[in-house]
């Protein structure tokens, strides 16, 4: 990995040391499935109402009024000014990264709770997506969207240091494509997930 990798790798780190990192009492106003799941399309979807998550979830617009005050309360969320009316308000997510495990938080046991409760939704939440895409979205999207799709698994032995730099290199990639591609717009655009995930193998013992 030549001098650029590295270059783009510290801008990574550097950029979302940045983004929020969630307090306790922010981790237990997300803690609850149906607001993770609120959270998500908010973050995948862009700007909601109570009556368009409420369509999309199967709730009623009460519940989701409800649950969007209680996410904005902590600023996992916010009211778009001069959109919508009083009685149909619209809402987004903040722009930025959010880091949902913070070392404080697991200090507690409601902060750990908390913690664990919201990984657990958003990761199910993730595979649930992935399992529904390669059972059904795989055959019922047009061919042009079945060939972007990239479904891989590999394994490789690395050192600590060397998985911190792949680990920048792929941020700086995804990085790159959210600033470029964030707000664009047209007939053939869609929400596309982009995921990464690199962690080491627990050791099972035996020879190296």
């Amino acid at each position: 990995m030549d001098t650029s990798d590295h270059d783009d790798a510290a801008r990574s780190a550097a950029r979302h040391e940045q983004g929020r990192v969630l307090d306790t009492s922010a981790l237990r106003a997300l803690a609850h499935p149906l607001r993770v799941r609120m959270y998500d399309i908010l973050s995948q979807y862009g700007p909601q109402t109570s009556s368009s998550l409420a369509a999309r979830l199967g709730e009623s617009s009460g519940s989701m009024s409800y649950h969007l005050r209680a996410l904005a309360k902590h600023d996992l969320i916010r009211e778009i000014p001069n959109r919508g009316t009083v009685r149909e308000r619209w809402w987004e997510r903040p722009p930025g990264g959010v880091t949902l495990g913070p070392v404080e938080a697991a200090g507690t046991p409601a902060g750990r709770a908390a913690a664990q409760l919201v990984t657990h939704e958003v990761m199910r939440n993730r595979n649930q997506q992935l399992a529904d895409f390669l059972t059904s979205g795989i055959h019922d999207e047009d061919e042009t969207w079945r060939d972007t799709a990239l479904v891989s698994t590999a394994t490789t032995r690395m050192t600590p240091a060397q998985t911190a730099l792949l680990r920048g290199r792929i941020m700086a990639l995804i990085d790159d494509a959210v600033d470029t591609y964030r707000d664009q717009t047209g007939d053939d655009v869609r929400p596309v997930t982009i995921r990464a995930d690199i962690f080491p193998l627990p050791d099972l013992g035996g020879d190296a």
